[in-house]
C-alpha cells in the first residue's frame, strides 16, 4: 500500500485528530478543491490484480531523452528571465532501495507565474526562452538533476482570490507503466500553503512536508544559482502524496 501503516496524530492548530493511514494522501473528492466535485469517482473503485507485465515492462531507454532535456534554460536562443535554480534528489522505493533508469518528467509555470497553454491567459507575461518542460532518468543510485527557473504564484478561479504556491510537477514512472505516479513539489516557507486547498487536501502534516523541498547548500552553485534538494519515496509510510494515488 502506498500509505502504508499509519496513526492518529494531532493536527497543528487544529482540535482535530487525524488518521494518517487515510489523510497521507490527497482524496479524490476534497470540496474545497472544486474540480474535485465533479472528477471524484462517484461509484466504488474496482481493483485490478497485478500481473508479470504490469512488474516487469515496459522499460524505457535512454535513446528518446535527450542530454539537456533536464536543463530547462537552454532550450532556447536565449536565457530565460528568472532565479535559476537547481532541483535534485533520490527516487526511493517503500525499502528505500534506489529507484534506477526511471524517467522523470517535470512542468511548471515560468518566473511570472503563466503556463503556456492556451487556457491560461491571465495577465502576466510568456518567456519566449521558457517552455516549462524537462524530462532525465534516474541514475544507479535513484539520483535525478534539473536545472530551470523557480515558478511565480499564479491565480486560479478555485475560489475568491485563489492563488497557487509556487510549485513544480512531477511525473515518475518507477519499474513498470503501472506504477506511474504525479506529485507536486513545493518551496519552504510559501505564505500561500495555507490558502492552498490542493495542498491542504493532505491532511496529514507530515505527508506535508514530504512534499516541500529543502534547500541544500552542497547542490547550491556560487554565483549561479540555488540549490533545491526534493527525494521522492514511492511507496509505503513515507511515501511522497500522490495526486493519482490513494
Amino acid at each position: 500500500s502506498l500509505m502504508g501503516r499509519g496513526a492518529r496524530v494531532r493536527e497543528q492548530g487544529s482540535d482535530s485528530i487525524v488518521d494518517t493511514r487515510r489523510e497521507a494522501q490527497p482524496p479524490y473528492l476534497y470540496p474545497d478543491y472544486v474540480s474535485t466535485r465533479l472528477r471524484a469517482p462517484k461509484k466504488p473503485l474496482i481493483i485490478l490484480p497485478r500481473t508479470l507485465s504490469d512488474t516487469t515492462g515496459p522499460a524505457f531507454g535512454r535513446g528518446p531523452v535527450g542530454e539537456l532535456d533536464n536543463d530547462l534554460t537552454h532550450q532556447h536562443e536565449g536565457e530565460p528571465l528568472g532565479e535559476r535554480i537547481i532541483v535534485t534528489g533520490r527516487v526511493l522505493d517503500g525499502d528505500g532501495r534506489p529507484v534506477r533508469n526511471s524517467l522523470i518528467e517535470i512542468w511548471q509555470a515560468n518566473s511570472a507565474g503563466r503556463y503556456i497553454h492556451k487556457n491560461d491567459q491571465h495577465p502576466a507575461p510568456l518567456d519566449p526562452n521558457f517552455s516549462g518542460a524537462g524530462r532525465c532518468l534516474t541514475d544507479d543510485e535513484g539520483r535525478y538533476r534539473f536545472v530551470t527557473i523557480k515558478p511565480g504564484a499564479y491565480p486560479w478561479k478555485n475560489h475568491t482570490n485563489a492563488w497557487r504556491p509556487a510549485h513544480i510537477h512531477l511525473s515518475l514512472f518507477g519499474e513498470a507503466f503501472r506504477s506511474r505516479l504525479i506529485t507536486q513539489m513545493y518551496f519552504p516557507g510559501d505564505p500561500l500553503f495555507e490558502h492552498d486547498p490542493i495542498f491542504r487536501s493532505v491532511r496529514d502534516p507530515q505527508a506535508r512536508r514530504r512534499m516541500i523541498s529543502t534547500f541544500d547548500l552542497e547542490t547550491t552553485r556560487p554565483e549561479w544559482a540555488l540549490g533545491y534538494r526534493f527525494d521522492i519515496v514511492l511507496e509505503g509510510r513515507n511515501a511522497t502524496p500522490m495526486e493519482n494515488h490513494r
